[in-house]
Protein backbone atom coordinates (compact mmCIF):
# COMPACT_ATOMS: atom_id res chain seq x y z
CA UNK A 1 0.00 0.00 0.00
CA UNK A 2 1.48 3.52 -0.67
CA UNK A 3 1.49 6.46 1.22
CA UNK A 4 -1.33 7.93 -0.26
CA UNK A 5 -3.46 5.40 0.21
CA UNK A 6 -2.37 5.25 3.61
CA UNK A 7 -3.50 8.97 4.10
CA UNK A 8 -6.52 8.53 2.50
CA UNK A 9 -7.60 5.49 4.89
CA UNK A 10 -6.22 7.64 8.43
CA UNK A 11 -8.53 10.27 6.50
CA UNK A 12 -11.96 8.08 6.73
CA UNK A 13 -10.58 6.61 10.00
CA UNK A 14 -10.09 10.02 11.71
CA UNK A 15 -13.99 10.57 11.67
CA UNK A 16 -14.95 7.79 13.06
CA UNK A 17 -11.77 7.32 16.43
CA UNK A 18 -13.28 11.39 17.05
CA UNK A 19 -16.22 9.37 17.94
CA UNK A 20 -15.12 6.20 19.71
CA UNK A 21 -15.86 6.86 23.72
CA UNK A 22 -13.58 6.45 26.04
CA UNK A 23 -14.18 2.39 27.13
CA UNK A 24 -14.05 2.06 23.45
CA UNK A 25 -10.49 3.65 23.84
CA UNK A 26 -9.32 2.13 26.49
CA UNK A 27 -10.39 -1.45 25.77
CA UNK A 28 -7.77 -0.98 22.57
CA UNK A 29 -5.19 0.51 24.47
CA UNK A 30 -6.00 -2.17 26.99
CA UNK A 31 -5.74 -4.82 23.22
CA UNK A 32 -2.65 -3.06 23.01
CA UNK A 33 -1.05 -3.91 26.17
CA UNK A 34 -2.01 -7.86 25.81
CA UNK A 35 -0.80 -7.91 22.24
CA UNK A 36 2.65 -6.44 23.19
CA UNK A 37 3.39 -9.27 26.43
CA UNK A 38 1.95 -11.86 24.06
CA UNK A 39 4.50 -11.06 20.95
CA UNK A 40 7.28 -9.84 23.38
CA UNK A 41 9.76 -12.41 22.19
CA UNK A 42 9.01 -11.78 18.30
CA UNK A 43 9.13 -7.91 19.04
CA UNK A 44 13.12 -8.83 20.95
CA UNK A 45 13.96 -10.50 18.03
CA UNK A 46 13.20 -8.19 15.22
CA UNK A 47 14.60 -5.71 17.77
CA UNK A 48 17.95 -7.61 18.17
CA UNK A 49 18.50 -7.84 13.93
CA UNK A 50 18.16 -4.47 14.03
CA UNK A 51 21.00 -3.62 16.41
CA UNK A 52 22.99 -6.35 14.70
CA UNK A 53 22.73 -4.26 11.79
CA UNK A 54 23.62 -1.05 13.53
CA UNK A 55 26.82 -2.16 14.94
CA UNK A 56 27.80 -3.38 11.88
CA UNK A 57 27.12 -0.11 10.23
CA UNK A 58 28.68 1.28 13.12
CA UNK A 59 25.99 3.29 14.52
CA UNK A 60 26.72 5.59 17.61
CA UNK A 61 26.57 4.02 20.79
CA UNK A 62 23.75 6.60 22.38
CA UNK A 63 21.82 5.92 19.16
CA UNK A 64 22.51 2.22 19.97
CA UNK A 65 21.28 2.63 23.45
CA UNK A 66 18.13 4.05 22.12
CA UNK A 67 17.39 1.51 19.55
CA UNK A 68 17.24 -0.99 22.11
CA UNK A 69 14.01 -2.35 23.08
CA UNK A 70 13.89 -5.66 25.27
CA UNK A 71 11.71 -6.94 27.44
CA UNK A 72 12.66 -4.70 30.36
CA UNK A 73 11.67 -2.15 27.67
CA UNK A 74 8.54 -3.49 26.65
CA UNK A 75 7.26 -4.00 30.34
CA UNK A 76 8.08 -0.45 30.93
CA UNK A 77 6.17 0.53 27.76
CA UNK A 78 3.15 -1.73 28.98
CA UNK A 79 3.36 0.27 32.44
CA UNK A 80 2.88 3.72 30.44
CA UNK A 81 0.07 2.30 28.32
CA UNK A 82 -1.35 1.64 31.68
CA UNK A 83 -1.36 4.93 33.10
CA UNK A 84 -2.64 6.20 29.51
CA UNK A 85 -5.42 4.40 30.25
CA UNK A 86 -6.53 5.94 33.24
CA UNK A 87 -6.48 9.41 32.38
CA UNK A 88 -9.64 11.13 31.40
CA UNK A 89 -10.59 11.61 28.19
CA UNK A 90 -9.42 14.54 26.05
CA UNK A 91 -12.26 14.87 23.44
CA UNK A 92 -14.89 16.58 24.22
CA UNK A 93 -14.44 19.01 27.45
CA UNK A 94 -16.49 21.62 27.70
CA UNK A 95 -13.44 24.23 28.22
CA UNK A 96 -15.83 26.97 27.92
CA UNK A 97 -20.19 27.92 28.21
CA UNK A 98 -21.39 31.11 26.88
CA UNK A 99 -25.09 32.50 26.68
CA UNK A 100 -25.13 34.89 23.87
CA UNK A 101 -29.02 35.50 24.85
CA UNK A 102 -31.61 33.76 26.20
CA UNK A 103 -32.04 30.25 24.52
CA UNK A 104 -28.56 30.62 22.30
CA UNK A 105 -25.37 28.65 23.86
CA UNK A 106 -22.35 28.91 22.96
CA UNK A 107 -19.66 26.06 23.49
CA UNK A 108 -15.98 25.92 23.49
CA UNK A 109 -15.50 22.21 23.39
CA UNK A 110 -12.03 19.62 22.61
CA UNK A 111 -12.14 17.87 19.72
CA UNK A 112 -9.09 15.96 18.12
CA UNK A 113 -6.74 18.01 15.39
CA UNK A 114 -7.71 14.79 13.01
CA UNK A 115 -4.80 12.90 11.04
CA UNK A 116 -1.60 13.46 12.55
CA UNK A 117 2.14 12.78 10.91
CA UNK A 118 5.12 11.89 13.17
CA UNK A 119 8.61 10.89 12.12
CA UNK A 120 10.45 10.20 14.94
CA UNK A 121 13.62 9.03 15.75
CA UNK A 122 15.20 5.35 16.30
CA UNK A 123 13.29 4.67 19.31
CA UNK A 124 10.65 1.36 18.94
CA UNK A 125 9.64 2.51 22.33
CA UNK A 126 8.17 6.01 20.78
CA UNK A 127 6.40 4.59 18.17
CA UNK A 128 4.19 2.74 20.86
CA UNK A 129 3.86 5.94 22.84
CA UNK A 130 2.94 8.31 19.85
CA UNK A 131 0.68 5.42 18.83
CA UNK A 132 -1.19 5.23 22.17
CA UNK A 133 -1.53 8.60 22.39
CA UNK A 134 -2.89 9.63 19.18
CA UNK A 135 -5.28 6.20 19.58
CA UNK A 136 -6.66 8.41 22.97
CA UNK A 137 -7.24 11.67 21.78
CA UNK A 138 -9.15 10.74 19.12
CA UNK A 139 -6.57 11.33 15.93
CA UNK A 140 -5.39 8.97 13.20
CA UNK A 141 -1.42 9.04 13.00
CA UNK A 142 0.91 8.43 10.26
CA UNK A 143 4.35 7.20 11.23
CA UNK A 144 8.02 6.72 10.07
CA UNK A 145 10.44 5.74 12.24
CA UNK A 146 14.46 5.45 11.82
CA UNK A 147 15.68 3.24 9.33
CA UNK A 148 17.87 1.55 12.07
CA UNK A 149 14.43 0.48 13.66
CA UNK A 150 13.00 -1.05 10.25
CA UNK A 151 11.84 -4.42 11.19
CA UNK A 152 11.46 -3.41 14.81
CA UNK A 153 8.62 -0.50 13.69
CA UNK A 154 7.02 -3.30 11.09
CA UNK A 155 6.28 -5.73 14.23
CA UNK A 156 5.29 -2.96 16.27
CA UNK A 157 2.83 -1.17 14.13
CA UNK A 158 1.80 -4.48 12.89
CA UNK A 159 0.73 -5.64 16.74
CA UNK A 160 -1.01 -2.58 17.39
CA UNK A 161 -2.56 -1.32 14.68
CA UNK A 162 -4.33 -4.82 14.52
CA UNK A 163 -4.99 -5.17 18.14
CA UNK A 164 -6.75 -1.87 18.55
CA UNK A 165 -9.24 -2.86 15.41
CA UNK A 166 -9.92 -5.92 17.58
CA UNK A 167 -11.28 -3.69 20.20
CA UNK A 168 -13.54 -1.26 17.68
CA UNK A 169 -10.26 0.65 16.58
CA UNK A 170 -11.49 1.80 12.61
CA UNK A 171 -8.94 0.35 10.10
CA UNK A 172 -5.99 2.10 8.51
CA UNK A 173 -6.21 4.63 12.15
CA UNK A 174 -2.22 3.62 11.70
CA UNK A 175 -0.23 3.82 8.92
CA UNK A 176 3.70 3.08 8.84
CA UNK A 177 5.87 5.14 6.34
CA UNK A 178 9.25 3.19 5.38
CA UNK A 179 11.10 5.21 3.34
CA UNK A 180 12.31 8.39 2.79
CA UNK A 181 10.52 8.96 -0.40
CA UNK A 182 7.46 8.19 1.82
CA UNK A 183 8.40 11.34 4.15
CA UNK A 184 8.87 13.67 1.21
CA UNK A 185 5.49 12.53 -0.28
CA UNK A 186 3.79 12.97 3.26
CA UNK A 187 5.19 17.08 3.10
CA UNK A 188 2.93 17.85 0.35
CA UNK A 189 -0.68 15.92 1.58
CA UNK A 190 -1.87 18.98 2.83
CA UNK A 191 -5.52 17.89 1.99
CA UNK A 192 -5.03 14.90 4.06
CA UNK A 193 -2.57 15.70 6.58
CA UNK A 194 -3.72 18.20 9.56
CA UNK A 195 -0.37 18.18 11.52
CA UNK A 196 3.35 17.02 11.29
CA UNK A 197 5.53 16.30 13.76
CA UNK A 198 9.25 16.00 13.18
CA UNK A 199 11.94 14.59 15.91
CA UNK A 200 15.60 14.80 15.11
CA UNK A 201 18.21 17.21 14.46
CA UNK A 202 17.42 20.68 14.12
CA UNK A 203 18.76 20.65 10.43
CA UNK A 204 16.05 17.81 9.92
CA UNK A 205 13.19 19.73 11.34
CA UNK A 206 14.25 22.88 9.78
CA UNK A 207 14.11 20.98 5.99
CA UNK A 208 10.72 19.66 7.30
CA UNK A 209 9.26 23.34 7.86
CA UNK A 210 10.59 24.79 4.67
CA UNK A 211 9.13 21.86 2.76
CA UNK A 212 5.34 21.70 3.89
CA UNK A 213 2.37 23.51 3.77
CA UNK A 214 1.40 21.63 6.81
CA UNK A 215 1.69 22.67 10.43
CA UNK A 216 4.51 21.83 12.39
CA UNK A 217 4.99 21.05 15.70
CA UNK A 218 8.40 20.14 16.99
CA UNK A 219 11.72 21.33 18.57
CA UNK A 220 15.11 21.03 17.02
CA UNK A 221 17.76 21.01 19.43
CA UNK A 222 17.67 20.12 22.68
CA UNK A 223 20.27 22.55 24.13
CA UNK A 224 19.76 22.05 27.95
CA UNK A 225 20.89 23.90 30.93
CA UNK A 226 21.58 23.87 34.69
CA UNK A 227 23.02 26.71 36.14
CA UNK A 228 24.07 26.81 39.98
CA UNK A 229 23.56 30.23 41.81
CA UNK A 230 25.82 31.64 44.31
CA UNK A 231 22.81 30.94 46.73
CA UNK A 232 22.89 26.67 45.63
CA UNK A 233 23.20 23.87 48.24
CA UNK A 234 26.70 22.55 47.04
CA UNK A 235 25.18 18.75 47.56
CA UNK A 236 22.16 19.43 45.90
CA UNK A 237 23.35 21.00 42.87
CA UNK A 238 25.78 17.69 42.83
CA UNK A 239 22.70 15.72 42.62
CA UNK A 240 21.17 17.44 39.83
CA UNK A 241 23.94 18.04 37.49
CA UNK A 242 24.75 14.48 37.37
CA UNK A 243 21.58 13.50 36.60
CA UNK A 244 20.84 16.23 34.64
CA UNK A 245 23.67 14.94 32.71
CA UNK A 246 24.13 11.23 33.62
CA UNK A 247 20.90 9.65 33.60
CA UNK A 248 20.17 9.29 30.27
CA UNK A 249 22.85 11.40 27.85
CA UNK A 250 21.00 9.92 24.49
CA UNK A 251 18.22 12.67 25.04
CA UNK A 252 16.73 15.82 24.53
CA UNK A 253 15.94 16.77 27.72
CA UNK A 254 19.84 15.92 29.00
CA UNK A 255 21.73 19.15 30.25
CA UNK A 256 24.55 19.82 27.44
CA UNK A 257 26.09 22.82 29.59
CA UNK A 258 26.79 23.96 33.25
CA UNK A 259 26.37 27.34 34.12
CA UNK A 260 28.39 28.04 37.54
CA UNK A 261 28.12 31.17 39.83
CA UNK A 262 31.76 32.70 40.11
CA UNK A 263 31.25 32.45 44.26
CA UNK A 264 30.62 28.85 43.62
CA UNK A 265 33.34 27.56 41.45
CA UNK A 266 36.28 26.92 43.62
CA UNK A 267 33.71 24.72 45.71
CA UNK A 268 31.61 22.87 43.10
CA UNK A 269 33.77 22.40 40.00
CA UNK A 270 36.59 20.03 41.43
CA UNK A 271 33.35 17.97 42.86
CA UNK A 272 31.13 17.62 40.01
CA UNK A 273 34.74 17.05 37.63
CA UNK A 274 35.67 13.94 39.98
CA UNK A 275 32.08 12.78 39.53
CA UNK A 276 31.98 13.55 35.74
CA UNK A 277 35.48 11.47 35.49
CA UNK A 278 33.76 8.46 36.89
CA UNK A 279 31.23 7.97 35.04
CA UNK A 280 33.75 8.73 31.64
CA UNK A 281 32.10 12.24 30.63
CA UNK A 282 34.44 14.89 28.64
CA UNK A 283 34.55 18.37 30.30
CA UNK A 284 34.78 20.95 27.95
CA UNK A 285 35.37 24.65 29.88
CA UNK A 286 35.60 28.39 28.93
CA UNK A 287 39.03 29.93 30.50
CA UNK A 288 37.79 30.52 33.96
CA UNK A 289 36.54 26.98 34.44
CA UNK A 290 39.98 25.80 33.45
CA UNK A 291 41.69 27.93 36.40
CA UNK A 292 39.72 25.36 38.57
CA UNK A 293 40.14 22.39 36.71
CA UNK A 294 41.47 19.99 33.97
CA UNK A 295 39.03 20.72 30.59
CA UNK A 296 39.32 20.50 26.91
CA UNK A 297 39.11 24.28 25.79
CA UNK A 298 35.47 25.08 25.01
CA UNK A 299 34.47 27.11 22.10
CA UNK A 300 31.69 29.00 21.42
CA UNK A 301 30.62 26.29 18.97
CA UNK A 302 30.26 24.52 22.28
CA UNK A 303 27.61 26.77 24.09
CA UNK A 304 25.33 25.81 20.67
CA UNK A 305 26.25 21.80 20.58
CA UNK A 306 23.59 19.37 21.49
CA UNK A 307 25.79 16.31 22.45
CA UNK A 308 23.98 13.66 23.15
CA UNK A 309 26.79 11.69 24.38
CA UNK A 310 28.72 11.93 27.00
CA UNK A 311 30.51 15.24 26.78
CA UNK A 312 29.76 18.55 29.11
CA UNK A 313 30.68 22.06 28.01
CA UNK A 314 31.08 24.54 31.81
CA UNK A 315 30.77 28.44 31.80
CA UNK A 316 31.55 30.39 34.98
CA UNK A 317 29.56 33.27 34.76
CA UNK A 318 29.32 36.15 37.46
CA UNK A 319 25.71 36.86 38.11
CA UNK A 320 22.09 35.72 37.51
CA UNK A 321 21.97 38.28 34.59
CA UNK A 322 24.59 36.36 32.51
CA UNK A 323 23.18 32.92 33.33
CA UNK A 324 19.99 33.97 31.89
CA UNK A 325 21.79 35.83 28.72
CA UNK A 326 23.70 33.07 27.92
CA UNK A 327 20.86 30.57 28.37
CA UNK A 328 18.43 32.48 25.86
CA UNK A 329 21.37 33.48 23.16
CA UNK A 330 22.54 29.92 23.36
CA UNK A 331 19.78 27.73 23.84
CA UNK A 332 17.14 26.22 21.96
CA UNK A 333 14.48 27.28 24.36
CA UNK A 334 13.82 23.34 25.50
CA UNK A 335 14.66 22.95 29.46
CA UNK A 336 16.64 25.08 31.86
CA UNK A 337 17.10 24.83 35.84
CA UNK A 338 18.32 26.27 38.15
CA UNK A 339 19.88 25.50 41.71
CA UNK A 340 19.16 27.77 44.13
CA UNK A 341 18.07 28.68 47.85
CA UNK A 342 16.78 32.02 46.90
CA UNK A 343 12.94 31.90 46.00
CA UNK A 344 13.16 35.59 44.04
CA UNK A 345 16.09 34.69 42.58
CA UNK A 346 14.37 31.52 41.15
CA UNK A 347 11.36 33.26 39.92
CA UNK A 348 13.50 35.52 38.37
CA UNK A 349 14.80 33.22 36.18
CA UNK A 350 11.56 31.11 35.70
CA UNK A 351 10.34 35.09 34.40
CA UNK A 352 13.29 35.74 31.80
CA UNK A 353 14.48 32.48 30.96
CA UNK A 354 12.36 31.86 27.19
CA UNK A 355 12.36 28.55 27.32
CA UNK A 356 9.37 25.84 27.36
CA UNK A 357 10.03 24.48 30.54
CA UNK A 358 11.77 26.17 33.19
CA UNK A 359 12.64 24.45 36.78
CA UNK A 360 13.95 25.20 40.15
CA UNK A 361 16.03 22.87 42.37
CA UNK A 362 15.06 19.63 39.76
CA UNK A 363 16.93 17.27 36.75
CA UNK A 364 16.38 18.49 34.08
CA UNK A 365 15.42 14.94 32.84
CA UNK A 366 11.95 15.78 34.19
CA UNK A 367 11.02 17.24 31.24
CA UNK A 368 9.48 14.07 30.14
CA UNK A 369 4.71 13.64 29.19
CA UNK A 370 5.43 10.73 31.39
CA UNK A 371 6.55 12.28 34.03
CA UNK A 372 4.62 15.17 33.59
CA UNK A 373 1.68 12.84 33.83
CA UNK A 374 0.27 13.50 30.66
CA UNK A 375 0.85 10.09 29.58
CA UNK A 376 4.03 9.94 27.74
CA UNK A 377 4.19 12.53 24.72
CA UNK A 378 4.70 12.26 21.29
CA UNK A 379 7.53 15.14 21.42
CA UNK A 380 8.66 18.36 23.12
CA UNK A 381 7.59 21.40 20.98
CA UNK A 382 9.44 24.49 21.38
CA UNK A 383 6.59 26.57 19.69
CA UNK A 384 4.97 29.22 21.34
CA UNK A 385 1.15 28.57 19.32
CA UNK A 386 -1.25 25.47 20.59
CA UNK A 387 1.17 23.24 22.37
CA UNK A 388 4.30 23.97 24.33
CA UNK A 389 6.86 21.80 26.23
CA UNK A 390 6.12 17.86 26.26
CA UNK A 391 2.87 17.24 24.40
CA UNK A 392 0.90 14.69 25.45
CA UNK A 393 -2.69 13.96 25.25
CA UNK A 394 -3.73 18.27 25.72
CA UNK A 395 -1.28 18.93 22.85
CA UNK A 396 -3.29 16.71 20.21
CA UNK A 397 -6.34 18.42 20.95
CA UNK A 398 -7.57 21.58 19.22
CA UNK A 399 -11.67 22.31 20.01
CA UNK A 400 -14.89 23.48 18.38
CA UNK A 401 -17.37 26.10 18.94
CA UNK A 402 -21.06 24.53 19.58
CA UNK A 403 -23.40 26.97 19.17
CA UNK A 404 -27.28 25.60 20.10
CA UNK A 405 -30.16 28.22 19.36
CA UNK A 406 -33.84 28.05 18.96
CA UNK A 407 -34.96 29.99 15.76
CA UNK A 408 -32.29 32.96 16.38
CA UNK A 409 -31.07 35.04 13.47
CA UNK A 410 -28.75 37.81 13.12
CA UNK A 411 -31.13 40.39 11.65
CA UNK A 412 -32.43 40.43 15.23
CA UNK A 413 -29.03 41.75 16.56
CA UNK A 414 -29.08 44.80 13.97
CA UNK A 415 -30.66 48.05 13.13
CA UNK A 416 -32.60 50.21 15.58
CA UNK A 417 -34.44 48.09 17.49
CA UNK A 418 -31.91 45.72 17.95
CA UNK A 419 -31.52 42.86 20.47
CA UNK A 420 -28.49 42.87 23.11
CA UNK A 421 -26.75 40.07 23.84
CA UNK A 422 -26.34 38.96 27.39
CA UNK A 423 -22.70 37.11 27.03
CA UNK A 424 -23.04 35.57 30.52
CA UNK A 425 -21.11 33.02 31.57
CA UNK A 426 -23.18 29.50 32.11
CA UNK A 427 -22.36 27.51 35.10
CA UNK A 428 -21.08 24.02 34.59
Amino acid sequence: MNTLEKARRAVQAKTVLASLDNKAKNRALNNIIQALKQNAQAIVDANQADLELAEKGHLAAPLLKRLKFDGDKIEETCEGLASLINLADPVGQVLSATELDRGLELFKVSSPIGVIGVIFESRPDALVQIASLCLKSGNAVLLKGGSEAARTNQILADIIGRAAVRAGAPEGWLGLMETRSDVEELLGMSRHVDLIVPRGSNEFVRHIMQNTTIPVLGHADGICHVYIDRDADIDMALRISFDSKCQYVAVCNAAETLLVHAEQAEAFLPLIKEAFDVFGVEVRGCERTAAFIDVTPASEEDWRTEYLDLIISIKIVDDLTAAIDHINRFGSGHTDVIVTDDRQRAAQFMDRVDSADVFVNCSSRFSDGFRFGLGAEVGISTNKIHARGPVGLEGLMIYKWRLIGNGHVVADYTGNNAKAFTHRGIES
